[in-house]
């Protein structure tokens, strides 16, 4: 009995601890988010800005841009990943690599080679694990993104988009990233990022309403080569401001279902402890007892 009340009283300390640093995690996490969220608000409109400057040329001009225009034919495609540099966030890489290997499997049916550039230590284990090589890697920072490291993401981008397929270059880009909907939802997002797909652009005008008509001043070319690399630019930092907002969510619920399990635990433990300590205390009076009565001279 001593023995298993010992073994009782040291899983209920060891689960006491796991409590303490689970519950400062869930703190951080809770500390964070409010942050992470201010920020991707205040993306939104700078992002929906160049969207709708990035519409008025793209809709209202009849240039074609190698950024804008549909190839005959797809040869090779590219799949961005941001996944997280930390664990302990319950599902939140998983989902990510999951619906990167779903992206996989319908390009590769449709007979398209496809290439890798992943953000976070989870997605590059992930692939060193199972030997699949990555074209570029950037870890560090995935809980507080900086927009020198969008830029040099969107930089690499546009930089193999315009590369033919045969010298290593790519035909479409797709984005893959936890979605930040609320503290209790992130959803793993894919997007194509190039041919370029104006999300957010203007509505279709009606059957009898009239166009309007833009003047550009420089040229349209010009035009469309210095917003398009702004407005990639803009995407890549929102994806990975959602990614945090949504990394920091999912550990904040990881941590605090974590601290409800090690309550459960010690009480759950506590509680055999003390059926244990009750039944040592019930063998130690049934011994002095019965010593007691063996002592009693016979009459």
């Amino acid at each position: 009995m001593a023995a298993q009340l010992r073994v009782y009283r040291q899983k209920i300390k060891s689960a006491q601890t796991t409590k303490k640093i689970t519950r400062a995690m869930e703190l951080i996490s809770a500390s964070r988010i409010q942050k992470a969220q201010a920020r991707v608000a205040a993306s939104g409109p700078y992002a929906r800005a160049v969207t709708r400057a990035v519409s008025a040329v793209a809709t209202y001009s009849n240039v074609d841009h190698i950024l804008t225009t549909e190839p005959e034919k797809i040869e090779r495609a590219l799949v961005v990943i941001f996944a997280s540099d930390r664990g302990l966030a319950g599902a939140f890489s998983s989902n990510v690599l999951k619906e990167s290997e779903h992206l996989t499997s319908l390009l590769r049916s449709e007979g398209k080679d496809v290439a890798y550039f992943v953000v976070g230590r989870k997605a590059a284990a992930y692939f060193s694990f199972r030997k699949r090589e990555a074209a570029k890697t950037w870890t560090g920072g995935t809980d507080q993104p900086a927009f020198e490291v969008a830029k040099e993401i969107s930089d690499s981008l546009v930089e193999i988009f315009l590369q033919e397929a045969s010298a290593g270059g790519v035909d479409e880009i797709h984005i893959v990233y936890n979605r930040f909907v609320n503290m209790v939802s992130q959803v793993p997002e894919v997007t194509r990022l190039l041919p370029l797909e104006v999300v957010d652009g203007i509505e279709a005008p009606a059957d009898n309403e009239v166009l309007p008509l833009y003047e550009f001043e420089p040229e349209v070319g010009d035009v469309l080569d210095a917003l398009l690399p702004v407005y990639i630019e803009s995407r890549i930092y929102n994806a990975m401001l959602q990614s945090a907002a949504s990394e920091h969510a999912a550990r904040q619920r990881a941590m605090k279902s974590a601290s409800d399990n090690a309550d459960k635990l010690i009480r759950d433990y506590t509680r055999l402890a003390n059926n244990a300590r009750q039944s040592e205390i019930t063998q130690q009076i049934s011994e002095i007892v019965g010593g007691a009565d063996a002592l009693t001279p016979a009459r």
